[in-house]
């Protein structure tokens, strides 16, 4: 029997969580488990649902999005997160995606492509939506030493790990890498391993904003 994702909707807007569990609810292989209304309802919810993704909210009240989502990605079992919202600017795209967030979308992105989302991020491939990628790769680091932060903890990775990690940074899936490096699907899953290992993070999207700052893409 295929696996089920489950889905954990969190939004302090009422008709977006209705309109959301509508469109995932029809989506074959997801099921909605629960809703919650705030950061800390989302922290309760995930101890009731075990979800294995959950769409979360930025700007709620009592417990915010990012700092639920840097919680439940503190955990030994982390759901997957994906944050979706209308709120786009670069210090809500890092702060989220540093607090461990598998893929940020704005909620004008197409039901389609939130499927989409929903199934990849499952799967351990992270999603950003293009607009939200293209303002990555282009945006120039500004804090004080943090090329040459990135630059000296990648120099831990071997030459086939630093390939990987392009990779990665360029939005590839493990099925591009294995085509684009010749190596089969669990090489690249072991690669992508070790590397999270070896540079201390707990997500392929954080891969990819450290080869960001260092230039890598």
């Amino acid at each position: 029997m295929a696996r089920v994702i489950r889905v954990l909707l969190v939004d302090d807007d009422a008709m977006v969580r209705a309109g959301l569990s509508m469109m995932l609810d029809g989506a074959a292989g997801i099921t909605v488990v629960g809703e919650a209304a705030d950061g800390q309802e989302a922290i309760t919810a995930t101890d009731a649902h075990a979800p294995d993704v959950v769409l979360m909210d930025l700007r709620m009240p009592g417990v915010d999005g990012i700092t639920a989502t840097r919680r439940l990605r503190a955990r030994a079992r982390p759901p997957e997160v994906i944050v979706l919202t209308t709120f786009d600017t670069d210090e809500n795209i890092l702060y989220a995606l540093r607090a461990g967030a598998s893929g940020f979308l704005l909620k004008d992105t197409s039901p389609p492509r939130i499927v989409e989302a929903v199934t990849r991020v499952a799967e351990g491939d992270p999603i950003l939506s293009p607009r939200i990628t293209r303002r990555l790769m282009e945006r120039t680091v500004t804090q004080t030493g943090a090329y040459e932060r990135a630059r000296a903890a990648l120099a831990v990775l071997t030459p086939r790990e630093h390939e990987v990690t392009l990779a990665i940074a360029r939005g590839r899936t493990n099925a591009d890498i294995a085509t684009e490096l010749t190596m089969g699907i669990t090489t690249v899953k072991a690669h992508v391993s070790s590397i999270l290992t070896k540079l201390g993070l707990d997500n392929r999207t954080q891969i990819a904003l450290l080869a960001h700052d260092a230039g890598l893409s």
